[in-house]
């Protein structure tokens, strides 16, 4: 299924081994406020450390417009460190004299978690000079950040270019769970797609749409469909721009395969404690705008999931984190853990959700990239997979 090398493939004992990672947390006060990208990464850590290697990560976290203390490592060391129960040691760099220190300071097993990777203008760009330095602190690369993987980076390619690289665990399974929903879905394959804005989720709606069996809409985006298909939906969030194409996609062969909801929360004002009432999707009242699906569209999803074998979902039905506006994507939640089928759910705010219902465990694959994951099922593949599958077995 894959045609780049693993982990396995490699012989890390007593080599350096750099390993990008996705640690792009949430900080809040100067602490991690949410773990899960750094719990996810640190399997394969710990698995390079236990077999003898010199382990030297790298990460981006936030956007910084250049060198940001607000934005440094320093936190996200601290944690990866508490739940690794190991020694993590920050590089005063990226791959300048702090990296090169650091590391040569090193010894087996030990960890050096290098400074923001886009402290350095080059990351972004692909800086033929940033990745030669990079794959200059190391022997061998390890890509394992499928949620930057989409991103012709330094760090992600460049590096990958250089040196003998291969996909991580936390890659590998990533890559595997969405070859399944490409490639390989058991039927009734059902696809859930919410959030804000249509105008992210239409190339995967047109690539996704003749592979699947139902395709179910909520989110702010469900209101630029309905505005598509002639309905007034007030204040409620519309991409003008996109109602051209959602139509086209919408009367075209396969635009019966979509469920836009039947009824919504609708409430005045975008604001938590704003009132609120339940009406027809298509009789949305003047003045007032969606802000989650109605309760017999959660019963209607619910039941279309229950029914699947195969089932993605991308993005809340709602503003969930209003609790007046929770129900719908409680209710996907709930219906997704309780489907019997391969369940993957992929985007920040549908892991969040899932997270802060307590039914993480329930899906049969949570993953820790959003726009990677839409755009590995768009395109079928992704730059930084791309650069692995040049080094291939017996290379």
């Amino acid at each position: 299924m894959t045609g780049f090398l693993t982990i396995d493939d490699l012989d890390v004992a007593g080599a350096t081994v750099l390993v990008r990672a996705d640690l792009n947390v949430p900080l809040a006060g100067g602490v991690v406020s949410d773990d899960f990208r750094i719990r996810s990464s640190l399997p394969t850590i710990a698995r390079l450390r236990e077999e003898g290697a010199r382990v030297v990560v790298c990460s981006h976290l936030g956007r910084p417009k250049g060198h940001d203390r607000s934005l440094s490592m320093a936190p996200v060391a601290e944690r990866l460190g508490e739940l690794g129960g190991f020694t993590v040691r920050v590089a005063a760099d990226v791959a300048g004299p702090g990296a090169r220190e650091a590391i040569a300071s090193a010894g087996p097993g030990e960890v050096v978690l290098l400074e923001n990777t886009r402290f350095e203008p080059g990351e972004t760009k692909n800086d033929p000079a940033l990745a030669d330095a990079l794959a200059g602190l190391a022997d061998l690369f390890v890509l394992d950040a499928f949620g930057t993987a989409h991103r012709a980076h330094a760090t992600t390619v460049g590096v990958a270019e250089r040196i003998r690289s291969a996909a991580g665990p936390l890659l590998t399974a990533e890559v595997e769970a969405f070859h399944r929903l490409l490639h390989e879905p058991d039927r009734p394959y059902v696809v859930v797609l919410g959030g804000a804005k249509v105008s992210d989720k239409l190339g995967v709606m047109r690539a996704l749409l003749p592979k699947v069996d139902v395709m179910l809409v909520g989110g702010a985006m469900c209101f630029t469909l309905l505005a598509a298909e002639g309905y007034d939906v007030a204040d409620s969030r519309v991409e003008e721009e996109m109602l051209g194409e959602v139509g086209d996609v919408l009367e075209g062969e396969y635009g019966g395969r979509v469920s836009l909801p039947v009824d919504v929360v609708v409430a005045e004002r975008f604001a938590e404690d704003a009132p609120h009432r339940i009406t027809p999707a298509t009789d949305i009242p003047e003045g007032t705008m969606g802000l989650d699906v109605g309760p017999e569209t959660q019963d209607r999803f619910a039941r279309i999931v229950a029914g699947c074998d195969t089932l993605f979902w991308n993005g809340p039905m709602g503003v969930f984190e209003w609790e007046a506006f929770a129900a719908g994507t409680r209710a996907m939640a709930e219906a997704v853990a309780a489907c019997d089928g391969y369940t993957v759910a992929g985007g920040g705010d549908s892991v969040a959700a899932l997270r802060s219902f307590g039914l993480e465990d329930a899906v049969s694959h949570l993953s820790t990239g959003g726009g990677a994951g839409l755009e590995l099922l768009e395109s079928g593949t992704l730059p930084g997979l791309e650069a692995l599958e040049r080094w291939t077995h017996g290379s």
